[in-house]
């Protein structure tokens, strides 16, 4: 039966709505994954909610905090003279269901407009389009306040029931999702803008040369050196426009295909066609590509004789090789959320769809449904968790993931987290326990949880099975806190130490094996967890770090400022 055909009943979720929502959010995922528009993934989710709710016409509007204002995201079957109507609202109790629902960050209902106070300011354009009823939710952003909200309209005075709060309530979080996705992809755009200005304008010579070693592409400031054309030097094998004096070229470019291989720097000859040569210095340092694998090399070269010349020449150099280290970091930054966000969805996205086509071609008992649909649901999950921690990973690295600092009781969080992956525990007959002092911290809640949670939950993955963690606090000297969780897994590779806070790291094959001890899904990669846990420490002005690892176990510990009595 489609959601069409249905009733809108006033209880819970049906099985049929489950798997229809469940296949409906499987396409929002897609969508998103595919960096579709955000209007036309909004209007996916709208048009689908609407299907669940027979004669429901629903709308997003986008909240500009700077200005308290509301502005058209996307409405797919409101008149146009009615959104129009509404755009760029001001915000506050009082304007509306939309304008409350953002000022008060709390769902209104206006069982009828035409009698609510609220709607005093709006009542003439809503009885013109046909809309007597209107239910508003917000839609929360990472800092858990407003960035748009979720409405709801009917042609005739209505109340919500409880099976339409929990469709608005899912399809809400899936536009949550969506916009923090198209502010992360805005911000790709931006870096890479970032980039391409960085290569194209510096002063430095620069140049994007393949894994061939065969010429790409070229700035203005080398093809003005060299005296060419920019498309006559594309395709040129580099050794033909630089020659080192001292080694061969393909010798000294061979050493970058190890990780974490430092830039090559070396002096050399500039071959022109129309000129003298000139002596250089070349710097090469190679970019990897969304696999995590080698990708480009960019080189840069830099007149000596100029150089050597003037102390203006020097300035420049300086100013042009930190223009340089900034862009190659904005490009390994887009490259790796590109990976991160292509690898690791992929797989939860293929089970999503495997299994939602199960269910449509094969007949299933009532037992395999509801494990069909749980595996749907928890892949579903890992895709907007995964997204939610690269979100919050690259607000990290620009500065801007909001934090609020408080007095914190560590017992408290401690319980909570614990609580919380006991059952994973139990799966793995791992026990956990605690040692804890009357602690009181300053730092984010939320993001202590979510820290904590993710070292402890790291602890139960890739510890010994029936091994034991515990979590424990302790004094770290004048006005510090330090909450160390140990457990006696089998340690971290030495190779992967240095690492270990570097998102997607993991360990070679052989030493996977001995890591792992028995991991249930046998994923060796440290994934964003812990990267992320790292930032979100040093945002709070702590530290995390790896106290000791060896094959008897693993001490990682958070060392946060301990808060003032007076707090």
């Amino acid at each position: 039966m489609t959601a069409t055909g249905r009733a809108a009943g006033a209880g819970a979720l049906r099985p049929d709505d489950v798997r229809d929502m469940l296949e409906r959010q499987t396409a929002v995922l897609e969508l998103i994954a595919a960096a579709t528009p955000l209007r036309e993934v909004l209007t996916h989710i709208l048009t689908s909610l609407e299907l669940f709710i027979p004669g429901a016409r629903c709308s997003v509007l986008l909240l500009d905090r700077e200005h308290g204002t509301l502005h058209h995201g996307a409405a797919p079957s409101l008149p146009g003279g009615y959104v129009a109507a509404i755009d760029g609202m001001a915000i506050g109790d009082g304007a509306g269901s939309c304008g409350t629902a953002a000022a008060l960050n709390r769902a209104v209902v206006a069982r009828d407009v035409r009698r609510d106070v609220r709607w005093v300011s709006y009542r003439p354009a809503a009885e013109a389009a046909g809309l007597r009823s209107c239910w508003s939710t917000p839609i929360e952003g990472p800092d858990g306040l407003p960035v748009g909200t979720f409405a709801v309209y009917h042609p005739e005075p209505h109340r919500p029931t409880r099976r339409e709060q929990l469709l608005v309530e899912r399809f809400t979080h899936l536009a949550s999702v969506a916009i923090e996705h198209a502010d992360v992809l805005g911000e790709l755009v931006e870096s890479e803008e970032r980039f391409r200005r960085s290569f194209d304008d510096n002063s430095l010579g620069m140049a994007i040369v393949g894994l061939d070693r065969a010429v790409v592409t070229t700035n203005t400031a080398l093809t003005a050196v060299l005296g060419e054309r920019r498309a006559d030097l594309v395709g040129r094998r580099l050794a033909e426009v630089v020659t080192p004096v001292d080694g061969p070229l393909d010798a000294r470019l061979d050493g970058l295909g190890r990780d974490d291989a430092a830039p090559v720097v070396f002096e050399a000859v500039l071959h022109r066609r129309s000129a003298r040569a000139v002596e250089v210095e070349v710097t090469v340092s190679l970019v990897h590509a969304r696999d995590g694998g080698p990708g480009q090399y960019v080189v840069n070269v830099f007149d000596l004789t100029e150089r050597r010349a003037a102390e203006q020449h020097r300035r420049a150099r300086l100013e042009a090789e930190t223009a340089r280290r900034t862009a190659e970091q904005l490009l390994r930054a887009r490259s790796a959320l590109l990976a991160a966000v292509g690898h690791e969805a992929r797989t939860p996205i293929q089970a999503i769809v495997g299994f939602a086509e199960l269910l449509g071609t094969l007949e299933l008992d009532e037992a395999q449904r509801r494990e069909a649909l749980g595996r749907i649901d928890a892949a579903a999950g890992h895709v907007m968790d995964l997204l939610a921690d690269v979100l919050d990973l690259s607000r990290l690295e620009a500065g801007a993931l909001p934090v609020a600092l408080e007095p914190v009781l560590v017992r408290d969080v401690v319980v909570e987290v614990l609580g919380l992956l006991s059952p994973a525990a139990d799966r793995r007959e791992v026990d956990l326990s605690m040692a804890l002092l009357d602690d009181v911290v300053l730092a984010d809640r939320r993001r202590l949880r979510q820290v904590l949670l993710n070292l402890v939950g790291n602890s139960i993955r890739h510890g010994a099975v029936g091994g034991d963690i515990a979590v424990r606090t302790r004094p770290a000297g004048e006005g510090w806190v330090v909450v160390a969780v140990d457990d006696d897994g089998p340690g971290i590779p030495p190779d992967l130490l240095p690492r270990v806070f570097t998102p997607f790291a993991a360990a070679s094959a052989p030493e996977r094996e001995a890591a792992e001890g028995g991991a249930p899904d046998g994923d060796s990669s440290i994934g964003l967890g812990l990267g992320l846990a790292h930032g979100l420490v040093e945002a709070m002005g702590g530290e995390l770090t790896v106290a000791s690892s060896s094959p008897a176990g693993t001490s990682v510990q958070v060392r946060l400022r301990r808060a003032p009595p007076d707090a």
